[in-house]
């Protein structure tokens, strides 16, 4: 098919075992794809105020004209109402999904309803195909799942496995989806909208091909953003560490959450540094489809048989920056091997890393203050850098045994709100906190943004650039600059390229990356259309009951220091309020 033709959207009805597909070529044309189509697909799909639990909360996923075609182009986008902070969901993942969707012909796809039973998808060019997955539902391990979904099903040309683990099939609102064993769709809860639908999997593969209208301009470019892309050294050490060379930098600048965030320095950096686990655990190194980077760092861990001396079993277990924050640093676990049978438990689970880690340090927190006890843990006494009864009280969480596990299982927010302890509950719009405490426009990029996710706006980037520079701005200073990147960054969630490639994907890049697949755009129409996105983004979580002014700001934020000093509330607030200006203004 011609590069510039995405346009079919496949739609699925769970209820009645059914799919169409329809031709929306002038929807993709205007909204580029990706993120941009998505929250189009979602704003017509979604009733107003329902349950993100019910049959009526559709799944999204939708790729863009870059997939399949430029390097570094390969994430997929999901997008739906989220469980955890009932509102806007949208989630990436990388691997190979995207990849798959796009060679199975299809620009996105549209979930909706909810089986009677447990059932996975089987999605090709030919169309879709319905199995029983009760045999899978309620499987420990989702790398078995795979396993055995890869068996099954030997579909031929680019495939990808997306499913869930016993955390979706609870609905616990901040479940994921695992898609490659090793990449997760992994914030806001997509986990437990597959369960709340019985869906259990979803077997994508495509074995189509592209053509471009300019192939000897497309070799031209492609050659010279490959070469952009091997030769940059920030690219460089993404290969070397990946994201958990972060652990290093952020200690050194007391950036570092730790403990819940009474800390910014990390007393166990040399054994959980991205440089530590590189040198003594790192088994292997993968990248995504189209990705010559190769960023994904897979931790190889022995782990003894019982009673059998000297025989071993190799698990396989990804890290990356967030995790080690959430999982190892947040709860001060100084061993490598601990962190990494904790973050093994939370992938076979499906359990996102960073929600999971923030309410495990919080529950312990409490504890230490004595506002909760035993009593209400059943017994466990959660201490820090304890990985064997946190590990324990993660499976208590996924079964929620017991009032206060069932509690922990409904996020951070919810949690604080029946036992206590709000101030130190590091919750931004309901989702919980990143691994950043860098300065203003990290907290206020939290809290603003649509995913509430350092992703959003990277305004832990605008931090750490000021302090390196030893400059300070304004709050609306901030908050404009924030607006500026959150509005770029839909322009690349739409095509969907990889955030790490934003230096090179320029405006004027990007420009000419269209224009020999056939599709004329400008810089500046790129700009506004980044805009128009984000403003439809926000015209979803606004309709859905969000509001930028009700924002609760953690206390704990305003106490410990960043490197920036001491936060302060009116300040936030005030650059909150600036970027709310120019989102319902104009710009």
């Amino acid at each position: 098919m011609e590069a510039h033709s995405l346009s079919k959207i496949l739609y699925i009805d769970l209820d009645n075992k059914r799919y169409w597909v329809k031709e929306r070529p002038e929807l993709f044309k205007e909204w580029l794809g990706g993120v941009g189509v998505g929250i189009k697909l979602l704003i017509e799909e979604c009733p107003k105020n329902i349950d993100p639990l019910s049959g009526e909360n559709p799944i999204i996923f939708a790729i863009g004209y870059f997939n399949g075609i430029y390097p570094l182009a390969s994430k997929t986008i999901a997008l739906f109402k989220s469980p955890l902070t009932k509102d806007l969901g949208e989630s990436h993942a990388g691997g190979r999904c995207g990849i798959a969707i796009r060679m199975a012909g299809y620009g996105a796809i549209v979930i909706k309803g909810s089986s009677d039973y447990p059932i996975y998808l089987v999605i090709n060019e030919n169309g879709v195909k319905f199995r029983d997955a009760s045999a899978l539902w309620g499987m420990s391990s989702t790398t078995a799942v795979g396993r055995i979904l890869r068996e099954r099903e030997g579909t031929p040309g680019i495939r990808s496995i997306m499913r869930i683990g016993r955390a979706g099939e609870k609905m616990i609102p901040y479940a994921c989806v695992i898609t490659e064993t090793f990449r997760t769709f992994g914030r806001l809860g997509l986990g437990a909208v597959f369960g709340s639908k019985k869906l259990k999997a979803i077997v994508i593969s495509g074995r189509d091909s592209l053509k471009v209208k300019d192939p000897r301009g497309y070799r031209s470019i492609y050659d010279e953003l490959y070469n952009s892309f091997i030769k940059s050294g920030a690219m460089k050490k993404y290969h070397d560490i990946g994201t958990s060379m972060n652990v290093m930098s952020l200690n050194l600048i007391s950036s570092l959450p730790v403990r819940n965030l009474q800390k910014t320095k990390f007393e166990g950096i040399n054994e959980l540094s991205g440089e530590a686990l590189a040198e003594k655990f790192l088994g292997r190194r993968i990248a995504c489809a189209h990705c010559p980077v190769s960023c994904i760092h897979i931790a190889a861990l022995r782990i003894p048989y019982e009673n059998e001396p000297y025989f071993y079993k190799i698990k396989m277990i990804p890290y990356d920056y967030e995790p080690i924050y959430a999982l190892g640093c947040m709860l001060d676990i100084r061993s490598a091997e601990g962190f990494l049978k904790i973050m093994d438990r939370v992938e076979e689970l499906g359990l996102d890393a960073m929600s999971t880690g923030v309410i495990l340090a919080w529950a312990t927190e409490c504890m230490e203050k004595g506002i909760i006890t035993t009593k209400e843990t059943d017994g466990l006494l959660l201490k820090w850098g304890d990985y064997k009864t946190y590990i324990e009280a993660i499976n208590r969480i996924v079964e929620m045994k017991g009032e206060f596990y069932e509690a922990l299982s409904k996020g951070v927010e919810y949690a604080s709100s029946k036992y206590g302890g709000k101030d130190f509950a590091l919750s931004f719009g309901g989702n919980e906190m990143p691994g950043y405490h860098c300065g203003l426009a990290t907290h206020i990029g939290f809290l603003v943004g649509m995913r509430h996710s350092h992703l959003d706006n990277a305004g832990y980037d605008i931090d750490q650039k000021l302090n390196a520079e030893g400059k300070k701005l304004s709050p609306k200073e901030i908050g404009k600059m924030i607006f500026e990147e959150e509005s770029w960054r839909q322009v690349l969630s739409s095509l969907v390229v990889c955030f790490f490639s934003r230096k090179v994907y320029t405006p004027e890049v990007i420009s000419k990356c269209f224009s020999v697949i056939g599709i004329d755009i400008n810089p500046s129409q790129l700009k506004e259309k980044g805009i128009e996105i984000l403003k439809e983004k926000y015209k979803f979580k606004v309709r859905e009951g969000f509001s930028l002014e009700k924002l609760r700001i953690p206390k704990r934020i305003l106490e410990t220091p960043t490197p920036q000093g001491v936060l302060k509330e009116e300040d936030i607030r005030e650059g909150i309020m600036e970027y709310k200006r120019l989102l319902e203004g104009g710009y």
